[in-house]
């Protein structure tokens, strides 16, 4: 039997449109949402909603089970089933990615500063309307592609821009931040796939090898919005208790009209401006 397809089925039927934010005025079949709905709120494919469903698709990653929760407004037992019965099973030797009621109640207090949930190695989990307008939306990357470490030393710094000096200091940071990881999580695979993977990259072999440890807890950068010009921000993690997650807050920098950008692109999201 497709228990996660079941499971994930009855949950999509029980969500009402408007308790995640979508108009619920066009005549429905059947109650709940439906399978395109839930893909965009999580950031997937159509069709692979539909393979979940049916029992076709190979066993989703945590991050994809992480979007499933945060876009069905699971409870954290719910998640935690969820995470189980996509074979990640909750263990203390794994890293959490149940994102907990109560910061997704804390995120959807604070619509005015971009946000995002990430993991204790950086994947990305959850990230609020106000983070995609300013950052790009990260439902356009695959999930193995939203993740802080990979996109650094792979290459794709998006919209972010940093001085050489900022750049080394952030990257510096993160890597000190994944050793501490690992002794946190020393029996982990996904932690030691993700090093796998990085070691590509001479610039992170280079760091990993300095053995530093350290938490990372805030870096500036300025981000290249194509709507609304440079925007100059602080970020700020705050590490949640047990869970290890971290959630990152996005402020304006003192002296700038970072401020005004960000109300703007509250106001439109990820809608372009017309052009004369």
């Amino acid at each position: 039997m497709n228990q996660l397809g079941a499971a994930v089925r009855a949950w999509r039927g029980r969500t009402e449109p408007a308790t995640v934010g979508l108009p619920a005025n066009s005549p429905r079949r059947v109650p709940g949402l439906r399978r395109g709905e839930l893909a965009m709120l999580a950031g997937i494919s159509v069709e692979y909603v539909v393979r979940i469903e049916q029992g076709r698709a190979p066993t989703p990653s945590a991050q994809v089970c992480a979007a499933l929760a945060r876009a069905l407004r699971l409870t954290d037992e719910e998640q935690a089933h969820l995470l189980r019965l996509a074979g990640h099973a909750a263990d203390p030797d794994r890293v959490p990615r149940i994102i907990p009621e109560s910061l997704q109640r804390v995120m959807d207090q604070l619509t005015a500063s971009p946000l995002a949930v990430h993991d204790a190695t950086w994947a990305l989990l959850a990230w609020n309307p106000l983070f995609a307008a300013v950052f790009g939306d990260p439902s356009a990357y695959r999930p193995d592609e939203r993740h802080i470490l990979i996109r650094q030393f792979e290459g794709g710094f998006g919209r972010a821009r940093q001085t050489p000096a900022e750049r080394a200091a952030f990257e510096e940071s993160l890597v000190a931040d994944l050793r501490a990881t690992t002794s946190r999580y020393p029996n982990d695979p996904s932690i030691a796939a993700l090093i796998t993977r990085l070691r590509r990259s001479p610039r992170f072999r280079e760091l990993w090898a300095l053995r530093s440890v350290a938490d990372h807890h805030s870096a500036t950068k300025v981000i290249e919005h194509p709507e609304v010009g440079d925007i100059a921000l602080e970020s700020n993690v705050l590490t949640t208790q047990g869970s290890n997650l971290r959630l990152v807050v996005y402020t304006p920098r003192a002296g700038t009209d970072a401020r005004g950008k960000l109300d703007l692109l509250t106001a439109i999201g990820l809608q372009q401006l017309s052009r004369t």
